[in-house]
C-alpha cells in the first residue's frame, strides 16, 4: 500500500497555463495518498504517464484483488490503461 501521494513523488501542484476537466480531477487529487486514489484517478494518472511506477504498483495490486470502487468511466477502464502503460513500458 503506497501512502504517498502524487506530490510526494513529484513535488507540489504547478499549475498549467490552461485549466480543463482533466487538469481540475488531477489537481484535486494531487495531494491524496496514492493507496486512497479511486480506480478512475489510477487509470487517469496512468493514461497521463504520472508517477505511473508507483501508480502501476497500486492499479496492479487492485487488479489482482477484484477492488472495484464503481469508480470507473466504464467496466475495464483501470485494466485498460494498465494493459496500456505495460505496453509502453513503465517510467
Amino acid at each position: 500500500m503506497n501512502t504517498r501521494s502524487v506530490a510526494d513523488i513529484l513535488g507540489p501542484w504547478e499549475d498549467p497555463k490552461w485549466d480543463s476537466g482533466l487538469v481540475a480531477r488531477i489537481r484535486n487529487s494531487w495531494n491524496v495518498p496514492i493507496c486512497k486514489l479511486s480506480n478512475e484517478m489510477l487509470a487517469t494518472y496512468l493514461r497521463q504517464q504520472i508517477a505511473t511506477e508507483f501508480v502501476l504498483e497500486e492499479a496492479t495490486s487492485r487488479l489482482q484483488t477484484g477492488f472495484d470502487d464503481g469508480s470507473e468511466i466504464f467496466d475495464g477502464e483501470l485494466l485498460n490503461a494498465v494493459n496500456d502503460t505495460r505496453e509502453r513500458g513503465s517510467n
